[in-house]
């Protein structure tokens, strides 16, 4: 049996994550269900999409993954199921596959034609259902060729290759910022040249691999006092970050709090 994953911006207060989940049961009492995160900000594709694609390779082949974030049916936000590096993904066309899209070929995409009275979360659970079965993405839809593409998965590059801009597509618990320049694009485009990164008033002239590389261990441990500082690193997905070192945004803050990062801030590298 396929495992089912949920991905949704529901929250725990509400019913609906039960909801959904029972409504599953009712159609496969074995299915397997597991939850990604309820948590995404409402309606924010961008960070579903970043979600997404850090958490869906690590489940098995033949996955199944219900994305029901800004899902509600419309001419212009239609249900589509594709596809993909051996999963499925089930959600609405508001560019939230591009983000995996754009570096892997779908192998096949279908806008789902099932509705009738459904909603969206009710079809959305009749189709990984019906793909757990070990049925055909033609049964539930109609094929596609396109998808919507969602622009703030990519940065921009000037013409003279000398700088790229960057969006801030995440925060996470801790309060680090994620933007959109990932280390594969730094590298190409940088080609080992010193480079700056500057996000608001600050600026770093490294980028760490680790947290704790920040810290020189030669120092004895008391008098170390590193906590609270800032570093720019490519995290563990290879996207680039803006951080402070062991962060709490319930007590001493993070770097959204501390540097006054948000959402859609520019992080510019320039390459010297």
């Amino acid at each position: 049996m396929s495992l089912i994953t949920l991905t949704t911006d529901f929250g725990t207060k509400d019913h609906f994550v039960g909801a959904i989940k029972g409504a599953i049961y009712s159609e496969l009492n074995d299915a397997k269900v597991v939850d990604v995160s309820h948590q995404i900000t409402p309606f924010n594709i961008t960070e579903t999409a970043y979600i997404l694609k850090n958490a869906y390779r690590n489940f098995p082949k033949g996955s199944i993954h219900i994305i029901d974030v800004d899902s509600e049916l419309s001419v212009e936000n239609k249900h589509i199921a594709i596809a993909l590096d051996g999963h499925y993904f089930i959600c609405a066309d508001n560019g939230v596959i591009s983000m995996i899209a754009s570096e892997i070929k779908p192998d096949k995409m279908v806008e789902i034609t099932i509705h009738n009275t459904l909603t969206s979360s009710s079809a959305f659970v009749k189709v990984a259902c019906h793909i757990a079965r070990g049925s055909t993405l033609e049964v539930i839809g109609k094929p596609i060729n396109e998808f919507k593409q969602l622009n703030e998965v990519y940065p921009y590059i000037n013409k003279e290759q000398n700088q790229i801009v960057g969006t801030i597509i995440y925060i996470d618990n801790y309060g680090n910022v994620i933007c959109n320049i990932t280390q594969k694009l730094f590298n190409d485009v940088g080609k080992g040249r010193p480079f700056e990164v500057s996000a608001r008033h600050y600026n770093f002239k490294k980028v760490f691999k680790k947290y704790n590389e920040i810290i020189n261990f030669e120092v004895p441990q008391e008098k170390r006092q590193y906590d609270g500082e800032k570093l720019a690193l490519f995290n563990a997905s290879d996207y680039l970050e803006i951080a402070i070192y062991k962060s709490n945004l319930k007590s001493v803050g993070g770097a959204s709090t501390l540097l006054g990062l948000d959402y859609r801030d520019s992080i510019t590298v320039r390459f010297l």
